[in-house]
């Protein structure tokens, strides 16, 4: 029996609380992405989900000492890679 090796989230939105990533991009307008990129949220940078309101949305990031709230819509444009 072989176990399926462990797939790390596609999206900051994919992200359960506690785990964290590495930003490998962002799919938003120019405006939004350079709004993210100015609060940290950079190629190679790493955000974990600190936690999520009572409904799930929005939820709250930590990233470079600093928690900031995103809805699950950006959330959800923001690509993570694997951490190796």
């Amino acid at each position: 029996m072989s176990l399926a090796p462990s797939v790390a989230p596609h999206t900051l939105a994919d992200l359960k609380p506690g785990q964290s990533g590495l930003v490998e991009r962002l799919e938003l307008d120019e405006g939004d992405a350079r709004r993210l990129m100015e609060l940290g949220f950079l190629p190679g940078a790493t955000v974990q989900l600190s936690r999520r309101t009572p409904f799930g949305d929005p939820s709250v990031y930590r990233i470079d000492d600093a928690d900031i709230g995103l809805r699950r819509e950006t959330a959800a444009k923001i690509h993570l890679r694997d951490q190796t």
